[in-house]
């Protein structure tokens, strides 16, 4: 159960990450100012975090047979 919790948080945040680095890079320059150039918001990067989270969640919890209700 404590498995599926922390997918449901990881899946969340990644795709917040890839919603904010594929649509919000604007907001995110606004947001951080003059720290976006040491902190960017990377595309690529945030869809790896996204593949990585989707294997690692299937690894985890399709494999072990964790039931989704």
């Amino acid at each position: 159960m404590i498995e599926l919790i922390i997918f449901i948080i990881l899946i969340l945040d990644a795709i917040a990450a890839n919603l904010i680095a594929w649509f919000g890079s604007h907001w995110w320059t606004q947001l951080l100012g003059s720290l976006s150039r040491y902190f960017p918001m990377a595309k690529g990067w945030a869809a790896w975090y996204l593949i990585l989270v989707l294997w690692i969640g299937y690894l985890t919890l399709v494999d072990k047979k964790v039931v989704f209700y």
